[in-house]
């Protein structure tokens, strides 16, 4: 146990030392470029258009290399400035331009392709944006093959990123950070000039349309501003990084809630966390899991605390993790707190069935077959047993529970929704008389006061149920 605590203070040492300007500026450039991808993802996936994300991040790629490739050609037929000094900085700035047009065009082309293809070839809208993204990122490869070794494409920048290359020494802000904060402002006006229509159209397109507002042309304005912010955090963080910000953090927000501003703020800062732990366990978690294995043959040599991982791997990583994190421990959604209401749902749903019970037995005339609680609540019995006595509403013994004058109030109700949802089932639909018990058993637990006298009101204060029982008075 003491050896681990030593590892662990010696890697936290040696992380504090390894900090440099460079891995702040790693974390600040990631930042930027997930926090702009998570404003338009956080749309689609409102819209459930997650596919279509992830579709754009791949399409824009033959765009992007059509786009290099055409300002390499103008540099090098003298269409660039040729000078020392104005070459690079043209070049680039050509480039970029080249790039943002490309990306637009070909995410409006991805969305009206996909439709075209919906439509002309009969198959649902999921198998068509397959056959477009699919074919349109495989010529974007081949492209890149085909040209590779002419203008210097690396492939596995294009599909990385690289993001722990992005500073090139003291006094200089990354041209990668400054794109992703021009990014990030950008689709932050776009969304504060157009919440409301945004909001009413991925909500309703419907009611969109009838107030005057163009679902269609939002949906494709929707899908260039996608393509523009995956061009503008490509270089940085590659594509697979991409995919992951722009439906991770949005996906984990909409697990925390269920308002729109919220969802868009919670899903920059998980974007922006997910970055920024990310790289800290990029340089923590490799010598944490090979310290024990120091002296293996396989590491003699290698200084264990020097190990890393990938920077961009390790920040999709973590945004899967807050995800199940957010899965689990989600406040409203999560498999916890739902498992919890369920408990809860259970335990009150036996009490309630134990109520009535001992209502029934306490008629003149109980009916046969309703001497027991039912199998729901038998398997609760006795906590519901225990909050029903805590609660005031049993007493007497265990083996033969009596109700008390506010158990009996409560358990009179309960029956008399119960009967109340007999008798309107019985005059308004066409149920037998021997399957009324078991549909109203499921709703009497979900009857409140109110609906209970409209009930009474609809069937003019019935006496009795179609059993010719006794229906309590409210």
């Amino acid at each position: 146990m003491q050896s681990v605590i030593d590892i662990l203070n010696s890697l936290g040492s040696a992380f504090v030392d390894d900090w440099y300007d460079l891995d702040s500026w790693i974390v600040i450039t990631a930042a930027l470029a997930a926090i702009a991808c998570s404003i338009p993802g956080s749309f689609l996936v409102l819209r459930r258009q997650s596919m279509m994300g992830d579709a754009l991040t791949h399409t824009v790629l033959p765009g992007i290399v059509a786009a290099f490739l055409l300002s390499h050609s103008l540099k090098t037929s003298g269409w660039i400035s040729t000078s020392e000094a104005d070459t690079h900085t043209a070049f680039d700035a050509t480039s970029y331009a080249m790039m943002f047009a490309g990306a637009v065009l070909i995410g409006g082309l991805t969305a009206v392709l996909t439709e075209w293809v919906r439509r002309q070839g009969r198959v649902e809208s999921s198998a068509a944006l397959g056959v477009v993204y699919t074919t349109l990122f495989a010529v974007g490869l081949l492209m890149i093959r085909l040209a590779a070794d002419s203008v210097h494409i690396d492939p596995d920048c294009v599909l990385y990123g690289n993001v722990e290359t992005v500073w090139s020494g003291p006094g200089h802000v990354p041209r990668a950070a400054w794109i992703g904060l021009g990014a990030v402002l950008f689709n932050a006006t776009l969304v504060v000039c157009f919440f409301k229509e945004l909001r009413i159209s991925t909500f309703d397109p419907a009611l969109a349309t009838s107030l005057g507002i163009n679902a269609s042309w939002i949906h494709y304005a929707l899908m260039a501003v996608t393509a523009v912010t995956a061009v503008a955090a490509f270089e940085s963080v590659g594509n697979i990084l991409v995919v992951a910000m722009l439906i991770v953090p949005p996906a984990t927000a909409h697990l925390l809630t269920d308002r729109l501003w919220l969802m868009l703020v919670l899903a920059g800062v998980i974007a922006a966390a997910s970055a920024t732990i990310g790289h800290a366990l990029a340089m923590l978690l490799p010598p944490l899991l090979m310290a024990p294995f120091a002296d293996q043959p396989l590491l003699k040599g290698v200084k264990v605390e020097n190990l890393d991982a990938s920077t961009s791997g390790m920040m999709a990583v973590t945004a899967g993790g807050l995800f199940v994190l957010a899965l689990v421990l989600g406040p409203r959604h999560g498999l916890l707190v739902r498992l919890v209401h369920r408990l809860r749902l259970s335990v009150r749903i036996a009490a309630e069935d134990l109520l009535g019970v001992l209502y029934r037995q306490g008629e003149s005339t109980p009916p046969q077959g309703l001497q027991h609680p039912s199998r729901h609540g038998s398997r609760f019995h006795r906590f519901a047993a225990w909050q029903l006595r805590l609660r005031g509403l049993i007493t007497g013994p265990s083996s033969q529970p009596v109700l008390t004058e506010a158990g009996r109030d409560a358990a009179k109700q309960l029956v008399r929704a119960h009967r109340l949802w007999e008798s309107y089932m019985d005059r308004y639909f066409d149920v037998p008389a021997d399957h009324l018990h078991e549909a109203a058993h499921r709703v009497e637990h979900f009857l409140d006061p109110e609906l209970r006298d409209q009930l009474a009101d609809e069937l003019d204060g019935p006496e009795t149920d179609p059993h010719g029982r006794d229906i309590p008075g409210s």
